[in-house]
């Protein structure tokens, strides 16, 4: 006899059709509540605007130039993080963090830049966040990483077209209002106000001063990269401090390496640079502690070697 059927005991017939769920009320199945959720985290929702960024930014003069520089750094991206889920046999695999880094660099990167470019870039990101880590958390950010290495290596061209530097000026509120919205999302508005202001105040009294050939990073497309690199970079929740205060410093020594990476060296990685030697700081800040005592352990482990013995590597 199945239980299941027999009608609830102390209930009248009323009663059960009450409780009964409605039959043309749809349920939400487990994957849409799963997909749901995600992108209602601060990662899916960055996910969807580096889409929107995408597919605008590639509206120019070549249609979908920089779809094929997309698909080769995400999937790179991908392929070398889960090489690393199964070596370290990671219970869960996502991909989303693979798919962001991969996405950020592209949208970075010259759309004719060689896909292998794009590709390597992002391989040496991931490969970054997974080996130069502290605690199971990256070095440092490892889309920047990726840039950097791309640019040493193999020279490569940076347009930052993701964040509407290859079109007009009148697209710029469109970075603007996501940066906003991933900014509230992150709760990093006083490490992209520090960022920012820093930024462009030095930049103005470097121009006032005459100090090199700074005029040309307060006009477009520099304010462009300067914009993308503040809100979907500088931003980024593992490599950058939750507390407010240093956010604070961490955004101002972003801004003040960047600058002074442009004035001695010049180039298109000064941005990059700056994102990077904050990344070391916040893990010098965040580890202080733990680095100080294995400075001493070092220290008191050379002082208490044998007089008089001569010790061989």
């Amino acid at each position: 006899m199945n239980y299941n059927t027999l009608p609830e005991q102390g209930k009248s017939r009323m009663d059960r059709k009450k409780t009964a769920p409605p039959s043309n009320v749809k349920t939400k199945s487990a994957p849409a509540k799963k997909t749901a959720a995600f992108f209602k985290k601060p990662k899916g929702y960055l996910l969807c605007l580096l889409l929107v960024l995408s597919f605008t930014g590639s509206i120019h003069a070549h249609p979908f130039q920089g779809l094929g520089s997309i698909a080769a750094a995400v999937l790179a991206a991908v392929a070398v993080d889960m090489i690393f889920s199964l070596r370290q046999k990671r219970k869960t695999i996502s991909w989303d963090g693979a798919v962001i880094t991969g996405l950020i660099i592209a949208l970075v990167l010259s759309e004719a830049s060689p896909l292998y470019v794009s590709a390597a870039a992002s391989a040496a990101a991931i490969v970054s966040k997974n080996l130069l880590s502290f605690k199971r958390k990256p070095l440092f950010n490892p889309a920047a990483f990726g840039l950097l290495f791309a640019a040493i290596l193999f020279h490569s061209g940076q347009s930052w077209w993701g964040g509407m530097a290859t079109l007009p000026v009148w697209f710029i509120p469109l970075v603007l209002i996501e940066g906003y919205l991933i900014t509230s999302k992150v709760n990093k508005f006083p490490q992209v106000f520090s960022f920012l202001g820093i930024y462009f105040i030095l930049l103005l009294v470097l121009s006032l001063m005459g100090t090199g050939d700074v005029t040309d990073a307060l006009r477009p497309p520099f304010i462009q990269s300067v914009l993308f690199l503040a809100f979907f970079m500088v931003t980024d929740p593992p490599t950058s401090p939750a507390k407010y205060k240093d956010q604070v410093l961490f955004g101002g020594i972003a801004a003040v390496i960047s600058l002074a990476d442009y004035v001695l060296f010049g180039g298109l990685s000064f941005l990059l640079v700056g994102v990077l030697a904050a990344n070391v700081w916040k893990a010098w800040n965040a580890n202080k502690k733990e680095f100080s005592s294995y400075l001493q352990n070092l220290r008191q482990t050379s002082y208490s070697r044998p007089a008089g013995r001569k010790h061989f590597p």
